[in-house]
């Protein structure tokens, strides 16, 4: 069985994350999409709330596993017997950061193979970062996150 880790900080998750997660889905037999924080910094939501609104998004996916860990990603990859580390790339430019990240997790867990998956067009535009300054200017986010998100952050 091969188990992939789709990590992340998904603050919140959009379209885009969760294309890439139905992709993922489609190939490997179970993907863990992992919510990564760091106990010295304050994310957007938090992180319970990142994993219910992941869960709620992906319910429909039988062979997804929403979790969160603290701490270096391939540790958490060895912890859950995962050899594949799942990744969306939008543009080159997210290329070139990822490249570089899956050099130095190969580096420190041979085992651990990275797997790029290409969101669709209608969702290359899309990151969190967007997301969150299009909600704290008033603006209509419906269309870029899933409806259980949407519907999360209209209410705060």
């Amino acid at each position: 069985m091969t188990i992939a880790i789709y990590p992340g900080s998904f603050d919140p998750i959009t379209n885009g994350h969760l294309d890439i997660l139905k992709s993922g889905a489609e190939i490997f037999d179970k993907v863990i999409i992992a919510v990564s924080y760091n106990a010295n910094k304050q994310g957007f939501l938090p992180v319970d709330i990142r994993t219910k609104l992941i869960e709620e998004s992906a319910k429909d996916i039988p062979n997804v596993e929403v979790d969160s860990f603290e701490g270096l990603t391939v540790e958490y990859a060895k912890k859950r017997g995962a050899t594949v580390l799942l990744r969306g790339l939008r543009t080159s430019f997210d290329f070139e950061y990822e490249m570089q990240l899956s050099q130095t997790n190969h580096a420190l867990y041979g085992d651990i193979k990275t797997v790029f998956l290409i969101t669709k067009p209608e969702y290359n535009y899309i990151s969190s970062s967007c997301v969150r300054e299009i909600l704290l200017n008033k603006g209509d986010i419906k269309g870029f996150v899933p409806d259980p998100v949407c519907e999360y952050l209209k209410s705060i």
